[in-house]
């Protein structure tokens, strides 16, 4: 739904829009810092697994699990980031064959279905991390499974909030972001 909606609110309800999009925009900050931090990790990490099996000629263990957990952390936080500026992947063709009104009744379902999966990612990433607490990663053994798990339900969590802002606020604008 268009930004424009939530200009009919109250002084307390447009203020309230404003912090919700304040703190989306922050949300989105964090998730892409740390989605590319994960990245700039996961591109010196495997170098260095290369490294160290042909030219020093002893593999590193701890390299291949390392990258594995950033691309958990990079995927899930990185997607939510993704949807919040419509930067995943999507096919609009027969959507855009819709008339004005079959297009909004269109992007509710996939909205709706966007928020089934997010809950879905909460819910049962939440369960796939207690089932792992107590479990430890061979490399790692400091490092539980079920915190290797987390990035499943933050990013639920996240995208399941980009998602109410969408719905209720409308697309961030560029500017709004800057700002």
């Amino acid at each position: 739904m268009p930004a424009s909606r939530s200009a009919g609110l109250s002084p307390l309800g447009n203020s309230i829009s404003t912090a919700y999009r304040k703190a989306m925009d922050a949300l989105y900050l964090l998730c892409v810092l740390v989605a590319g931090i994960a990245l700039v990790l996961i591109s010196a990490v495997i170098p260095w697994a290369v490294f160290t099996r042909y030219v020093l000629n002893s593999a590193a263990s701890w390299p291949e699990p390392a990258a594995v957990l950033l691309t958990i952390v990079l995927t899930f936080i990185g997607a939510a980031a993704c949807y919040r500026r419509r930067l995943h992947m999507n096919v609009g063709f027969f959507v855009g064959l819709l008339p004005a009104q079959g297009q909004r009744i269109a992007e509710l379902v996939a909205e709706a279905l966007m928020a089934a999966m997010a809950l879905f990612m909460i819910y049962y990433g939440v369960l796939l991390v207690a089932a792992t607490w107590h479990n430890t990663i061979a490399d790692f053994p400091f490092l539980s499974v079920g915190v290797t798990y987390l990035p499943i339900p933050i990013g639920g969590g996240f995208l399941l909030l980009f998602i109410i802002e969408r719905l209720i606020l409308g697309m961030p604008s560029l500017a709004e972001e800057q700002h």
